[in-house]
């Protein structure tokens, strides 16, 4: 994400297109208490739901609890709970960092932590902002682009775009007025594959 200044209407670009990561976390290990971390941040510098992928098939119930940040810096946690089937749960919350990761008991087999696709991204934190225009360039897929006044854990939706799933075909919005009054901070939540980049402008 990048921005320009010295202008009363500030453009944000927000471009992620890396795919989900089952191991950027955590790579192959059966952790009993602290997991060993891989990385603490996601590819693309946004934030990524979690993703806890199970070899075994003996783990029901068995949970990691993800210790991070949220959208804005702000510490977040969620527990992730394991089934009895090898395969992958995904989180819901969305993290910008990863500082630890606990497992309630050692685990049948290996397990990896990783990133989702669910992206989301804000444009100046919590700061208050009014949203003049924006642009997408959409991705191969169709998908909504939520937009949301705080974070997507304790935020509202203020107003979704839709992806109309065209590879690199881009739709323009203005804002009439002075613009979409965003007064706890203003953060873009979508899935990889859905965009390939979004303009947004601001003051």
């Amino acid at each position: 994400m990048s921005h320009s200044a010295h202008s009363d209407v500030t453009p944000v670009f927000i471009s992620d297109e890396n795919a989900a990561d089952p191991d950027r976390l955590v790579t192959a290990a059966r952790p009993d208490t602290s997991a060993t971390m891989a990385a603490t941040t996601f590819a693309g510098g946004g934030a990524r739901n979690v993703t806890v992928t199970t070899s075994g098939t003996g783990d029901n119930a068995k949970t990691c609890t993800i210790t991070g940040t949220d959208v804005f810096g702000n510490a977040m946690t969620e527990v992730i709970v394991s089934t009895g089937s090898a395969e992958a749960v995904a989180g819901a919350k969305l993290f910008l960092t990863v500082s630890a990761v606990e497992c309630s008991a050692k685990y049948a087999a290996n397990i990896t932590v990783g990133s989702g696709s669910l992206c989301a991204q804000a444009l100046q934190g919590s700061n208050r902002v009014r949203l003049k225009g924006f642009s997408i360039v959409s991705g191969g897929s169709t998908g909504v682009v939520n937009h949301y006044d705080g974070t997507p854990e304790d935020g509202s939706i203020l107003f979704k775009s839709h992806t109309i799933g065209t590879d690199n075909a881009t739709v323009s919005h203005p804002v009439p007025g002075e613009g979409a009054l965003f007064k706890d901070g203003m953060t873009v939540q979508y899935t990889v594959a859905t965009i390939d980049m979004m303009t947004f402008f601001y003051a």
